[in-house]
């Protein structure tokens, strides 16, 4: 029976390591097409999420060394990596939500229009798509495993899933009414859960020394 039990365990930190490399390579590719096309049709918000894209790399960084960590040594305290990780990942998200902010406040007052946010709603519908299967993978593996670090890695994709859909929200307010000025809100909207997600990685470092 124990011995089933801990092979149980081996199999869901087995899973829970491949749903961060997933949303590790995931995120990469999310940023870089985002970017791309934000910067080619001059598209605010999608540019952002680009760029929150590529901190939640950093995100991802953390939770994969710790679930690799965990597996290899059975060792549950958090190590330095992990403290310095959060850290980097909160001054990133700092950084972001000044930058986007400063745009968008700019991009609504000099009524800057995209040239189109067509990739924005194709980008953010299969963000959602895949938000919402690794949430509900997440939240299955870090309960049967007990583990918080999991469980808040699941409520950071939460966060992805929310700003997919402020995106998507934006993109097809565009398009159905061609002002500029919802690209831009988008963008500040985008800021603003960025700083919430900066705010919490910091709490989280500090929850870990």
């Amino acid at each position: 029976m124990i011995a089933e039990k801990l092979l149980n365990r081996k199999q869901l930190y087995t899973w829970a390591y491949r749903l961060a490399v997933f949303t590790i390579v995931y995120n990469i590719f999310e940023g870089l097409f985002s970017v791309g096309f934000g910067l080619v049709d001059e598209t605010i918000s999608l540019f952002g999420f680009g760029l929150d894209s590529f901190v939640e790399v950093l995100s991802g960084v953390g939770v994969w060394h710790m679930v690799r960590r965990i597996t290899a040594s059975g060792d549950q305290n958090p190590d330095k990596f992990e403290r310095t990780s959060l850290k980097i990942t909160g001054t990133s998200f700092y950084i972001l939500s000044s930058g986007l902010v400063l745009t968008g406040i700019y991009g609504f007052f000099s009524n800057h229009k995209p040239e189109t946010t067509f990739w924005g709603i194709v980008i953010s519908l299969v963000s959602i798509a895949t938000m919402w299967v690794l949430i509900r993978k997440k939240i299955k593996t870090g309960r049967a495993l007990g583990s918080e670090a999991i469980l808040a890695d699941a409520e950071c994709t939460r966060t992805c899933l929310i700003l997919s859909v402020v995106l998507l929200g934006s993109s097809l307010g565009f398009e159905l009414t061609g002002l500029g000025g919802i690209d831009s809100l988008g963008a500040v909207l985008i800021a603003i859960f960025a700083f919430r997600e900066g705010k919490e990685a910091f709490e989280k470092a500090r929850g870990k020394t």
